[in-house]
């Protein structure tokens, strides 16, 4: 079947089973997983209710593989990410991740290429970790920016304490403030002509 512009309809029924519009045919979590690795847009819709419940099929989708032992997504991140549900941030995450994936997808080619040299693979490894360390620093420059206006900034004050010895004097805390200060409003400055 040739790909149209239009994504399949994919129906999901009350017993679980999910009906593909386009072949007339029952397929399953893998079936549709095999859609996306093959670039084919599809769309879910509950038969009942004509909700479109795409996100939570494909959520499901990721579930599986995770629970076949394709661990793709590190503890240190589901963990992260959680604590993002509620959060003021929450709102930036999808964005950020899309564009991060969105990037990977476009350099995944040239990181095959590298891992193919005689290097064994080293050098696709250091590009692959200087794109995730600008994605980090592009993120928590965001995060930093709204910091000051979250509840979260006596949450890293009261970390960043607890990480100094009981015994600093009170001078050095001060100093330490200030530095910190100065250390924000530099950042600041440099995120305002970004604007």
């Amino acid at each position: 079947m040739a790909k149209s512009d239009e994504p399949t309809i994919i129906k999901k029924y009350a017993n679980r089973r999910l009906y593909n519009t386009g072949t007339s045919t029952y397929v399953t979590l893998e079936d549709l997983a095999g859609m996306v690795k093959g670039g084919e847009d599809f769309v879910v819709f509950d038969a009942k209710t004509g909700e479109e419940i795409t996100h939570s099929v494909l959520t499901q989708i990721i579930f599986e593989q995770e629970n076949k032992g394709q661990n793709l997504l590190p503890i240190t991140f589901l963990r992260q990410l959680i604590r993002f549900y509620g959060d003021s941030m929450q709102t930036l995450v999808p964005s950020y991740l899309e564009h991060s994936i969105g990037q990977l997808t476009r350099e995944q080619e040239k990181f095959r290429q590298q891992l193919g040299q005689a290097f064994g693979g080293a050098v696709a490894f250091e590009a692959m970790d200087e794109t995730i360390r600008r994605n980090t620093e592009i993120f928590e420059r965001a995060f930093r920016m709204f910091l000051p206006f979250s509840g979260d900034a006596d949450a890293q004050a009261k970390a960043e304490a607890a990480t100094k010895p009981a015994t600093a004097p009170r001078s050095d805390d001060l100093d330490a403030l200030k530095k910190q200060l100065e250390a924000m409003q530099k950042r600041l400055d440099q995120l305002a002509p970004e604007k």
